[in-house]
């Protein structure tokens, strides 16, 4: 327990509890309004902003930020037509973004940081002032999401019916698509690009086994994260492999292993009725 005393695996710990909490949120958004692919779209195309920032010499977080918010909207932009499909959009603004991302990082001069880092993530290398910009993004995501819990859940399920009760829809979709989008940059250095998609989907997968309600998703899967998070965390340091794969992997091992489990207790049941 001697890696406790260290001040980087104690911020390593705080970012999985906030990426917990925000991870809980943003991942049953998006589930419950199938955007998977469409985060996933937004996640990779998310390195050309990395890409750029490291070239221009500004923040890479804040120009990840901007070109995902970016795609996003380009996504729905392409899309409404229905001209292009929605799949094909994410696919252009995808590769377009890996694209980017990998030349403007390969013609920045000097330094040519590794793309490991990125691409599979690295928690230990959190700061305290990244845990301040994940607290301040966490806060403001439960406070949003509290206020307008009841509205966030008729615009995820049925959105026409929320439209009919006089809910603002496009700006609630707008708004939540701006937090996808921060959560997404800023959960980067978690597990990286490859990953990211696996800790905004299997803890909700695993709730969902459970339970059904929003509310009750949001509880457990964030409980799930936490859990899979810090045991990932203790394994990786064990095993001395990177910290994002092992959690994901943890996260993976947790489901399969939840599923069997559930699946003869349900045919148990069956057989005795």
């Amino acid at each position: 327990m001697d890696i406790l005393n260290y001040t980087f695996f104690q911020n390593a710990l705080w970012a999985i509890l906030l990426i917990s909490i925000i991870s809980a949120i943003i991942g049953t958004y998006i589930v419950a309004r199938r955007m998977l692919f469409i985060t996933g779209g937004i996640t990779h195309a998310s390195f050309g902003g990395l890409g750029i920032g490291y070239y221009l010499g500004i923040s890479p977080t804040l120009s990840a930020l901007f070109f995902a918010i970016l795609s996003a909207l380009g996504v729905e932009w392409i899309s409404r037509g229905k001209s292009v499909r929605e799949d094909s959009a994410i696919a252009v603004i995808w590769t377009l973004g890996m694209a980017v991302g990998i030349i403007f990082i390969f013609m920045t001069p000097g330094y040519t940081p590794g793309l490991t880092e990125f691409l599979f993530g690295n928690i230990l290398t959190i700061t305290r002032t990244d845990i301040l910009v994940f607290a301040a993004f966490a806060a403001l995501l439960v406070i949003y999401t509290g206020a307008q819990f009841r509205h966030i859940v008729f615009t995820a399920f049925d959105p026409d019916f929320a439209h009919t009760r006089g809910i603002n829809t496009r700006l609630i979709n707008y708004i939540m698509t701006f937090f996808v989008a921060t959560a997404v940059v800023l959960s980067i250095r978690l597990v990286g690009i490859m990953l990211l998609i696996s800790i905004l989907s299997l803890p909700q997968m695993i709730a969902e086994l459970f339970c059904h309600k929003f509310k009750s998703i949001i509880w457990l899967s964030g409980l799930v994260n936490l859990l899979a998070g810090i045991g990932g965390l203790l394994l990786s340091y064990w095993l001395d492999v990177p910290a994002g794969a092992t959690i994901v992997f943890t996260l993976i091992i947790a489901y399969a292993a939840v599923k069997l489990i559930t699946g003869r207790v349900q045919a148990v049941r069956y057989k005795r009725q």
